[in-house]
């Protein structure tokens, strides 16, 4: 299977807890749709102590995982959202 472009994004996101609105990441966020995976090497700022957990609220948000063979965290539908 391909990997991600090795040519990543501009275009920035800002991705916040649902519950708790607290900003977990800055991420070089590439297409329409929604947030469903973020690769590890997009992320610009991380503003999470622990991997997949928020620093607000101590709520679950992500999955650790490999995606065509690059790490990344795949996101649970309806924890996060992004402006």
């Amino acid at each position: 299977m391909a990997k991600p472009n090795k040519k990543a994004p501009t275009a920035t996101v800002d991705v916040y807890c649902s519950q708790c609105k607290t900003q977990l990441y800055t991420y070089r966020k590439g297409g329409k749709g929604s947030l469903v995976k973020c690769f590890k090497e997009r992320i610009s700022k991380d503003f999470t102590n622990t991997p997949g957990v928020c620093p607000g609220c101590e709520q679950s948000f992500a999955r650790d995982t490999l995606i065509r063979g690059t790490p990344a965290f795949k996101m649970i539908g309806g924890k996060v959202f992004c402006k």
